[in-house]
């Protein structure tokens, strides 16, 4: 089976230098240009940042979980208004994930089965079959622009055995995925899995390749493993994976590691760090440094953030009035900190695009700590 792009999509690679990658994605509701940062909004918001404030910040795109909005408000609600993009108020792209994490992330509360998972709900406890024809019925109903594969993310601690039992459901998941797929303003993306097995990963790629998507995804290597084996593994998927297709790194989002996975050939990630980190009261710093407001040192201090950012924390106030916001548990801290958060690593990728261009990517990269 061989898939084709969904109309109104496109993917062009304009610029390369080495194995990094500067890209344009088209979707119908705008232009992705890549390497891009997408924060998670996992149930239709991203936590403590209006629709209108992401804009000003240069958020392109941004993610929701159909696993947790099928079952709160439910997708007849969100359809209701037409789909996501009416529900939320947000008129650029969407992604929105299957549900596949939640394989991993609450493993205490479901069972894998060859048909798909079990799940008791994290809200009232009922039980529900997600299958991959009901992921795909949710999504569509749901209206995202980009949408996902259900697929089994096992732990880091998996054995081969279990590996291998994945990498077999997701392969078979997906077809089952594509088969079901009935919208054709919707891109949809295989997941490739394996954890650090380079013949598991390859066999992987392989059988999803034979399938045929619009785009691909990296996934389980944000749910332990880390270091030279997983970049080895992001290394070995750019030689694995089509060229002309969208690339996807699911949960990534510190500077050093976005770095790292954009000069292997990684166009688009995600991840809650920098909106989680900023409800901590920490603030990253595109240069991969991170300042915990909550340091008494920065009582008095009257200098912003970070003086180069242009975010509107950093724009209107001092690191004393984060510090004072943060220690009294006032919700601006979360605003602010979320903000300018988001803003460190859409710059950061904006700056990597710009050195990609001008072939000095190998410097930049140098520069961000924490590799």
């Amino acid at each position: 089976m061989t898939g084709r792009t969904s109309p109104g999509f496109s993917f062009t690679v304009d610029a390369r230098d080495g194995r990094a990658r500067a890209g344009t994605l088209v979707t119908p509701h705008g232009v992705v240009k890549t390497p891009c940062f997408m924060p998670v909004g996992t149930k239709a918001t991203v936590k403590a940042a209006s629709p209108a404030s992401l804009v000003d910040i240069g958020a392109q795109i941004v993610l929701a979980n159909a696993w947790h909005l099928a079952q709160r408000p439910g997708v007849d609600v969100v359809a209701a208004h037409g789909g996501l993009h009416g529900f939320m108020g947000w008129e650029r792209p969407i992604l929105t994930d299957s549900g596949g994490f939640q394989v991993f992330s609450l493993a205490d509360r479901r069972r894998v089965v060859d048909g798909g998972v079990e799940f008791a709900s994290v809200y009232d406890g009922s039980r529900h079959l997600l299958t991959p024809e009901g992921s795909m019925a949710d999504q569509e109903a749901l209206g995202a622009d980009i949408i996902m594969c259900l697929d089994e993310c096992p732990p880091a601690s998996a054995g081969r055995d279990e590996l291998a039992a994945a990498v077999e459901r997701t392969s078979r998941w997906a077809g089952e995925c594509r088969s079901a797929a009935t919208r054709d303003d919707q891109l949809l993306i295989g997941i490739v899995q394996g954890g650090i097995d380079e013949e598991l990963r390859r066999r992987s790629a392989t059988e999803l390749i034979a399938v045929g998507f619009d785009a691909y995804a990296i996934g389980g290597l944000s749910v332990g493993e880390r270091g030279e084996q997983t970049l080895a593994t992001v290394e070995l998927m750019d030689e694995l994976l089509p060229d002309d297709k969208l690339r996807y790194f699911m949960g990534i989002g510190d500077p050093g590691g976005i770095v790292d996975v954009v000069a292997r050939g990684v166009d688009v990630f995600d991840c809650v760090l920098p909106t989680r980190t900023a409800r901590t009261g920490t603030a990253l710093l595109r240069d991969g440094r991170r300042l915990n407001l909550a340091n008494a040192a920065f009582t008095r201090d009257l200098e912003p953030i970070d003086a180069d950012c242009d975010c509107p924390c950093c724009r209107g106030f001092s690191r004393a009035y984060v510090r004072h916001l943060v220690k009294q548990k006032e919700l601006l801290a979360h605003e602010l900190l979320t903000l300018h958060n988001i803003r460190s690593l859409v710059r950061l990728c904006l700056d990597a695009r710009a050195a990609i261009g001008t072939g000095g990517f190998s410097d930049m990269a140098a520069s961000v700590a924490g590799r």
